[in-house]
């Protein structure tokens, strides 16, 4: 099998992973770049001389197979709906697109083309979710109760966007995805310090008809650097550290069992103290994860996860989120639509 020629639109602080990632995949030959900086242009060139590089993505496109677009987030969309007229695979990175509106439709648009459309939720790739997200299915941890996280750290600071729309993608998808289902409704509130208007700190509250409430504190405004997801339920717990250099996820064999017979309430719940398992999570980093998964599905496989659908969901929680946010927090019901 031929490899595939795969561009990357936006070669920027993370599409340069993608571009990274892709020249040393056996199965892809990394055919063009795009970028609209004269620098990332000249810097592309010369770590990869026989890649096409341009600033013009109609030139890009005219010369792969598939494309990544990393761009900023405002021109995701129209990028996206470039690469689908086009008739190119299109993994698009996080955030889908900035409204409900173009999300929705750049997967009509990719379904009535009939051309693959992928969203970048690198998490949901990422082997521990995976793991995850067996045990709360095999009933490994039992009842979901709620889940939180933290992403926080001091920098990146963003110009066109904020930290619920730029942190915010991954624990949202984290948490639809693990949960497999979305939340009725967002509670959010924030606030903007470096520059108005866009809010550096963001606390989200996710209310699901299952009775489960997920929890995200997003910041890049922090003294620390965290990366962490705890799922507490009926049977154990499980804490995720990504930012642990080694035994980033700990089983918790912690709760409170309930007696059949009781004389008062109290008396009822009895704590239960057990053992800290740590298991041994197979390897793989998620983003090389992720770009074999939309390489198998451009070459026509289905989408196992992380599909247009899955993009539109995760924007209308964050829509819906940013609507919180400028009403000081009020609780705004999620429309999932059809």
């Amino acid at each position: 099998m031929s490899r595939l020629k795969v561009g990357v639109i936006g070669a920027g602080a993370w599409g340069k992973n993608h571009v990274r990632t892709l020249a040393g995949m056996v199965d892809v030959e990394l055919a063009a770049v795009c970028d609209a900086n004269e620098a990332t242009r000249g810097r592309i060139s010369a770590q990869y001389p026989d890649v096409f590089v341009t600033d013009q993505p109609a030139e890009l496109l005219s010369r792969v197979e598939a494309v990544v677009i990393a761009a900023p987030a405002p021109v995701h969309a129209p990028l996206a709906l470039q690469a689908i007229a086009a008739g190119i695979p299109a993994l698009v990175e996080k955030p889908f697109a900035l409204s409900v509106a173009d999300a929705e439709a750049m997967a009509e648009a990719a379904t009535r083309q009939g051309v693959p459309l992928l969203v970048g939720h690198l998490l949901v790739h990422h082997p521990i979710i995976a793991l995850l997200k067996k045990k709360l299915t095999d009933g490994s941890l039992g009842t979901p109760y709620y889940l939180y996280s933290q992403r926080v750290n001091l920098g990146q600071v963003r110009p066109d966007e904020n930290a619920l729309w730029s942190l915010g993608p991954h624990d949202v998808s984290i948490a639809l995805d693990l949960l497999d289902e979305a939340p009725i409704k967002v509670a959010a509130h924030g606030h903007a310090y470096l520059q108005p208007g866009i809010e550096d700190v963001v606390f989200v509250i996710m209310t699901f008809a299952s009775g489960v409430v997920a929890h995200a504190q997003l910041s890049w405004l922090d003294p620390h650097k965290e990366r962490k997801l705890t799922v507490v339920g009926s049977r154990q717990m499980a804490v995720f550290d990504d930012m642990a250099p080694r035994e980033k996820l700990r089983i918790y064999d912690k709760g409170v069992d309930r007696k059949e017979a009781f004389v008062s309430a109290a008396e009822s719940l009895t704590l239960r103290e057990g053992d800290i398992s740590i298991p041994r999570i197979p390897g793989g980093e998620p983003l090389p994860i992720e770009l074999a998964h939309f390489v198998r599905v451009a070459r026509g496989a289905p989408a196992e996860r992380a599909n247009a659908a899955d993009g539109v969901r995760v924007v209308r929680v964050l829509e819906a989120a940013s609507r919180s946010l400028a009403a000081d927090g009020t609780p705004i019901d999620v429309e999932m639509g059809a």
